[in-house]
């Protein structure tokens, strides 16, 4: 086999090595090798592959892991793992025990930060250069930002903080052709006009001779407003640029598949003594004909046929959750025009394409700008719309503010619907939804379903729509139970659960994906002789409070399972609920659920088995309670 340059780099030392031609080369091979194991892993390929050159050009300069690298979002780093001696485990990659697909502290020393969320890389990477400001360090400072995770607010609130600070760091903007501009302009309006001080136009005027210096690249690199007014985006307010307002140098675009121009461009950023914006112009998937084509269905994608492109399909039939919500949420808008979808850029994965097609003008996309999302989402209620907020539990996680005091407060009919709430598998702990039942319990006004499939999907998604005040709707990633929906959806009787299995010997009071798990547990122990009630309790707030009395009282042992945390999660609720108005008989209570510990990436029946919250571990801990009683008795 054919000796590869990849396979000589050891660490991002060996880069300084090679001419830009050899970097070239091995750009290529790097990307040969993502394609290889994504297809098989599936995975983030198209930012990954966008950003090939540009990471190679940022460590054939820095010195890292002194000099600090981050990544926003971290699905943009597969490069950066190869060339930072992962390359013998790459094919773990976002497998169970195996590589993250995501920067992660613990698995390197190149790796800065956990970039599992958006819009956060600018402020960490603020926090390191004000700490190597304080104790005299000399490391550079560089994140790399996609275009559309610039749009969030909190980019802005650390890029307003490091332009006031003037501290030396280097923003690379990824102008990958996801759309900002919206979001530019809208918040355009809210940044002031005053010109910033007299030492930074000093070190911006430095910075313009050090380029000019160059010849006619450096000349064409600071014609500021000449070109960024060509630029793909629009970052313009009318004959100023908006970074240059924050207190930022700009530079204008550099191509970002040109490994020379971004290392010449490079070299003079990272000796700015002010903070700067460096404008690179990728092209998502670049280099694979598919991911060029379909950049969104390849941002996150599953296993996939190498010389086709086309990912492979499941064996299932059984439709997926995130698809029967779509659906459902496009029938019921159909028979009500109040009906309105929002989402944060996440129209696809949430399902909400047919309902954007169907009904444009009452569909919403925010950008990645959580907050903003469900704070319009009571904007509209107060207005009298019915507003249906769509987001994943682990994104949500960035409005919980929004959704006390704009939404439960004053008591809103919103619907929070929240796909991939429980464990999502090869995304691993940045994207696991286990919060969302802890911080929504904890909101007064706030009701709470889970369902235990599709079909009940379609009935709480009707009942959530019909209820007062506001409602969260959680479901998990992935398939259904591949049972028959509804002709007609059902109003659901407020925290009221249904008996799917009777029993007298255990109680499992289980929520959502977890009915099934404890069904399975059920059939396990009928086999040993012993009795299993289970209860989709369909409800967790208000839970039903007559089921979990009735089965203390006719059963020797309750069990709770939800797939979410333990640490202020309902089985917590349940236990509470007992204490506090005790029935005649109090048996044992057994809680099952997501231990006080992030969880690792891998599929999901894995990580059931791992947590002990599948059939068999259900029924094993169950089976030694039992046997426990029994002795003690």
């Amino acid at each position: 086999m054919e000796h590869r340059i990849l396979d000589m780099i050891s660490s991002p030392a060996d880069l300084k090595l090679l001419t830009d031609e050899e970097l070239g080369i091995l750009a290529s091979e790097i990307r040969e090798q993502i394609l290889l194991t994504t297809s098989k892993n599936g995975g983030h390929v198209a930012p990954s592959l966008g950003v090939v050159e540009l990471t190679l050009a940022c460590h054939s300069l820095l010195d890292c892991p002194h000099d600090k690298l981050l990544f926003d979002v971290g699905h943009q780093s597969y490069a950066h793992k190869l060339l930072t001696g992962r390359l013998g485990i790459f094919d773990t990659l976002r497998q169970y025990k195996g590589m993250s697909g995501f920067p992660k502290a613990a698995e390197s020393p190149y790796d800065v930060h956990p970039s599992g969320h958006a819009s956060d890389s600018v402020s960490v990477a603020l926090g390191l250069a004000m700490a190597r400001d304080l104790r005299g360090g000399d490391e550079k400072i560089v994140t790399i930002i996609g275009d559309a995770a610039l749009s969030g607010g909190m980019a802005f609130e650390a890029l307003n903080h490091a332009g006031q600070l003037q501290t030396p760091m280097v923003v690379i903007l990824n102008d990958n052709e996801m759309s900002i501009s919206r979001n530019v302009g809208a918040l355009a309006t809210y940044l002031g006009h005053k010109r910033a001080s007299r030492e930074y136009t000093q070190a911006r005027d430095g910075l313009q001779s050090a380029l000019e210096a160059k010849g006619d690249w450096g000349h064409g690199l600071v014609d500021f407003g000449r070109n960024v007014k060509d630029s793909i985006k629009q970052m313009v307010i009318p004959g100023e640029m908006i970074f240059e307002k924050l207190g930022f140098l700009c530079t204008a675009p550099v191509p970002g598949h040109d490994i020379a121009a971004l290392k010449h461009t490079l070299r003079v950023v990272l000796d700015a003594e002010v903070p700067v914006l460096m404008h690179v112009v990728t092209k998502k998937g670049m280099g694979y004909a598919p991911a060029e084509q379909r950049p969104d269905v390849f941002h996150g994608v599953g296993p996939f046929d190498l010389a086709t492109g086309e990912v492979k399909k499941s064996s299932s039939s059984a439709p997926k959750y995130t698809s029967v919500f779509g659906k459902a949420l496009v029938r019921e808008a159909a028979a009500n025009e109040d009906i309105v979808a929002i989402t944060a850029a996440m129209k696809d994965g949430t399902g909400l394409n047919e309902f954007a097609e169907r009904f444009p003008k009452r569909f919403i996309d925010t950008g990645i700008a959580e907050e903003h999302a469900v704070a319009l989402a009571s904007g509209l209620a107060i207005g009298g719309k019915k507003p249906v907020v769509a987001i994943y539990s682990t994104f949500m996680q960035r409005a919980v503010d929004q959704m006390v005091i704009n939404n439960a407060l004053p008591d809103l009919d919103v619907v929070f619907c929240l796909d991939r709430a429980g464990l999502v598998g090869d995304d691993g702990p940045t994207h696991h939804g286990v919060f969302d039942i802890a911080y929504t319990r904890m909101i007064p006004h706030m009701k709470i379903m889970a369902p235990s499939d599709e079909a009940e999907l379609v009935h709480m998604l009707h009942t959530a729509l019909s209820l007062h005040g506001p409602v969260t709707l959680r479901y998990p990633r992935g398939e259904a139970r591949g049972v028959e929906l509804p002709d007609a959806p059902e109003v659901l009787e407020v925290g009221k659960s249904r008996t799917t299995r009777e029993g007298s010997d255990v109680a499992i009071l289980a929520f959502g994906r977890m009915v099934q798990e404890a069904e399975g547990a059920a059939d396990i122990l009928a086999e040993e002789g012993v009795s299993v009630r289970v209860v989709d309790m369909r409800w967790i707030k208000p839970f039903d409070e007559d089921a979990v009395r009735k089965a203390a009282m006719e059963c020797s042992l309750v069990v709770t399972a939800e797939e979410g945390v333990i640490e202020g999660g309902i089985g917590e609720g349940i236990l509470e609920a007992l204490a506090a108005n005790p029935p005649a008989k109090v048996p044992p209570v057994l809680t099952f659920g997501i231990p006080d510990r992030f969880v690792s990436q891998g599929k999901i029946p894995l990580l059931h088995r791992e947590l002990g919250i599948d059939a068999e571990g259900i029924a094993q801990r169950i089976r030694e309670k039992l046997a426990s009683m029994k002795s003690e008795a």
